[in-house]
């Protein structure tokens, strides 16, 4: 089993800036991928980003390039998402999840979950 514990969440303002972290814990593997997705309010949970395990291939979602990375500390079982120049329509619960296969942008192929955490932008 694997646990995954998202963090920095938080209400900032459009054009701010916010980090988020997941740390998993638990029994992984180098095949594993993780990804972040997000569920804004009335929408369906959409891909974000994901990374392999060792950080060497990072897969963006059009309306994010160039404004959010993907990130690993593969010492710490950690993953990160930078987010830049966040806009109103960027407020979502983002979640970490993990693959236990190569990075995919399709929500049924991760098996683990974390619990969320919430991202507020303001106009």
């Amino acid at each position: 089993q694997v646990r995954l514990v998202e963090s920095g969440g938080g209400m900032v303002q459009a054009g701010d800036s916010l980090r988020l972290s997941c740390v998993a814990s638990g029994r992984t593997s180098s095949s594993y991928s993780m990804a972040w997705f997000r569920q804004g309010p009335g929408k369906e949970r959409e891909f974000v980003a994901s990374i392999t395990w060792r950080g060497l291939n990072k897969y963006y979602a059009d309306s994010v390039k160039g404004r959010f990375t993907i990130s690993r500390d593969s010492g710490k079982n950690t993953v990160h998402l930078q987010m830049n120049s966040l806009k109103p329509e960027n407020t979502a619960v983002y979640y970490c999840a993990i693959n236990t296969g190569p990075p995919t942008s399709r929500e049924n192929e991760y098996d683990y979950w974390g619990q969320g955490t919430q991202v507020t932008v303001s106009s």
